[in-house]
């Protein structure tokens, strides 16, 4: 038996965008369902259960901040995927410590909107428990044993070093805020230079090009994403 396909609610009071989405999300093998505003996600989420869910944060009826906000309280424990045409840091990084999995800036290309709700599926499964070896390329992180390796050879990090590589292979594909990695690894009384500092070092350690790296991606002004190949 097939099993069903994935199903998508894209919030976006923009009809040319729900357009888009729906016959572009399809053609990749997504089930998509619409929304205009907040009242007719919420009446939709009620009734079809969505697995993914990509949220405009320009709605008529209530900020997307605040309705993800909402979700987020209520225990609404799906992939929300924000897209925007707002492009500031500052709503980026509320929009990520509020709950979001990860945000796509308008304009955009429904390939890589795709990919990324794909990305953000397998960041949900990995979180429940899915595989204790992440692999991505030439790095493997064993989670049980604590082993990294990159090309088969087993790399020593320092325990601060470790604990900031293996928090973002927890959100594999998911972009973590500074604050976010300061609070985890330093419980937030760290400074940002100071995470620079190790992951600079990290990046020495585990990258071909530490210059131009392949693994730990900046997000600049943001925060960090572990690439996620395939």
């Amino acid at each position: 038996m097939t099993a069903p396909p994935v199903r998508i609610l894209v919030v976006d009071d923009e009809p040319p965008i729900r357009r888009l989405l729906r016959v572009g999300l399809s053609t990749e093998g997504y089930a998509v369902i619409d929304a205009a505003d907040a009242g007719e996600a919420q009446a939709e989420i009620a009734r079809q259960k969505p697995d993914v869910i990509i949220l405009d944060l320009g709605l008529p009826d209530m900020p997307g901040h605040d309705l993800l906000a909402r979700w987020r309280r209520e225990g609404l424990d799906l992939p929300i995927l924000i897209l925007s045409s707002r492009a500031d840091e500052a709503g980026i990084v509320r929009a990520l410590e509020t709950g979001a999995d990860d945000y796509v800036v308008k304009p955009f290309g429904v390939a890589e909107l795709a990919a990324r709700v794909r990305v953000a599926l397998r960041h949900r499964l990995q979180q429940q428990g899915e595989r204790p070896v992440f692999q991505s390329g030439d790095l493997s992180v064993d989670l049980v044993k604590r082993i990294v390796k990159v090309g088969g050879r087993e790399v020593n990090l320092s325990p601060k070093e470790y604990d900031i590589l293996r928090l973002l292979v927890q959100h594999a594909g998911k972009v973590l805020t500074h604050q976010h990695i300061l609070r985890q690894v330093w419980g937030g009384s760290a400074d940002v230079q100071y995470l620079r500092v190790y992951v600079r070092q990290l990046r020495q350690k585990i990258e071909q090009s530490p210059d131009q790296p392949r693994y730990i991606l900046t997000e600049t002004g943001v925060g960090y994403r572990l690439r996620v190949d395939g």
